[in-house]
């Protein structure tokens, strides 16, 4: 697929309030995106994650009538795994005292969501491990019940507040938000958007200021009671997740120059690999500097030039191997 405008600009803004709610812990920029908008910035990554794969393998099906788990996690493979395994084995040598033998293969197997005792050095695998359960499961679920795929993403929209609810009422901490059922609802939007963007009209530029105000504000309620809380799960999610990918519908239909921007967009190339390497350098409790900001940066860049991009192309190199390989077959026997 070529690359669809604006992804890399809305990516540019989702790792950027990552990195300052990190940095706000320590003072380093505005508490109120500690406090209020580094999960708008994860959320956001959820709803581009779930639209793109939805969109990708959409359009595998509308072409060959089928879905090949094996070249999807193939490629997922190539595009995960190397630069998430640099990170991890660098943080095993430099943070080998503050890991038990179980936070390593929690890592290693992408369940680091469900271990509640991981070393804050892998405090953001929590959502690698949500991203790769999603990958597990709903190609799958498309391929098998490709002509349901509305009602499936529907149902999870609705049923998610309700298992988030259940789980509040057993006294699960943060109603044990990391896990992938806690977030379903978030990828589930923009599976909706993948799926159903052929038919959709344009937002038109009010329409979008009024989302993005949703956007803004929404993080702001304080769900600091029973009742708001279930007004919360119920009501303002679930809008502030279809805001979102609203929005991410606009800015792809309307292409923003300055989400399209070269600087941006390359902060937005380079996103999984700073998401990565953010974490010792703008969350860890013993360092108080905002400039080592920059030093993640590098390391990201690094990442990307070094491991990312190089997998990537020997990646596009084996498919086309593979994809020459029928023609070479057809040219011998005929």
């Amino acid at each position: 697929m070529k690359r669809i405008p604006s992804l890399d600009g809305l990516r540019a803004i989702s790792i950027t309030l990552v990195v300052l709610g990190h940095l706000g812990k320590s003072g380093h920029a505005p508490l109120i995106f500690k406090s209020y908008y580094t999960d708008l910035g994860v959320d956001l990554f959820f709803v581009i994650s779930g639209y793109l794969i939805t969109t990708i393998l959409l359009k595998e099906h509308r072409l060959t009538s089928t879905i090949s788990l094996r070249d999807f996690y193939i490629r997922r493979a190539f595009r995960i795994f190397p630069a998430a395994l640099v990170f991890m084995s660098l943080a095993f040598i430099v943070y080998w005292h503050q890991f038990r033998w179980y936070n390593i293969v929690a890592a290693l197997l992408y369940v680091s969501n469900f271990d509640s005792t991981r070393p804050w050095i892998f405090g953001q695998l929590w959502s690698l491990g949500v991203e790769e359960q999603f990958y597990l499961l709903w190609p799958s679920v498309l391929k098998r019940w490709h002509k349901h795929r509305i009602v499936i993403l529907a149902g999870v929209t609705v049923l998610a507040p309700v298992g988030q609810s259940a789980l509040y009422l057993l006294k699960v901490p943060g109603g044990n938000y990391g896990t992938w059922p806690a977030v379903a609802s978030t990828l589930a939007a923009g599976c909706l958007l993948g799926a159903l963007n052929p038919v959709l009209p344009k937002v038109g530029k009010w329409t979008a200021l009024i989302l993005f105000l949703v956007l803004l504000f929404i993080p702001l309620f304080a769900a600091n009671s029973a009742g708001k809380t279930l007004f919360q799960l119920f009501v303002l999610l679930p809008v502030r997740h279809l805001s979102m990918a609203g929005l991410l519908l606009h800015v792809v239909q309307m292409p923003y120059r300055l989400l399209n921007w070269g600087p941006v967009v390359w902060i937005g190339r380079i996103s999984y690999s700073l998401y990565l390497w953010q974490q010792p350098f703008c969350a860890d409790p013993s360092l108080h500097s905002a400039y080592l900001a920059f030093l993640a940066v590098a390391f990201a860049a690094f990442s990307y030039y070094c491991v990312e991009k190089p997998m990537l192309r020997l990646r596009d190199t084996q498919t086309r191997r593979e994809l020459d390989v029928p023609k070479i077959e057809s040219m011998k026997s005929a």
